[in-house]
């Protein structure tokens, strides 16, 4: 029985793609392979085989602020010491 197969192109940015081809190699595979089994398990499963969540209402916050931080361009703290003041006040 022959198997007949198509060319799936997807777009990433370059970052990503070595990144993930990085880790991917670190397990023995590579992106091809990964998106293949991928696939696999979306035919085998008939759902989308990683769990996706709506982030909570602290982390949405907590994701607000790492945006306006980035924004800035400079650091939250500007000491270790007053970022582990700051942990420990809050007892995370």
């Amino acid at each position: 029985m022959t198997v007949h197969s198509s060319m799936l192109h997807i777009r990433v940015d370059d970052e990503t793609k070595e990144k993930a081809a990085d880790a991917l190699n670190a397990m023995g595979l590579s992106v091809s392979e990964a998106v293949r089994l991928f696939l696999r398990r979306v035919v085998a499963e008939q759902a989308f085989p990683l769990e996706l969540k709506t982030p909570n209402a602290r982390t949405r916050e907590a994701m607000g602020e790492a945006d306006a931080i980035a924004k800035r361009r400079r650091p939250r703290f500007t000491t270790a010491a007053a970022l582990m003041a700051a942990l420990d006040k809050t007892g995370d």
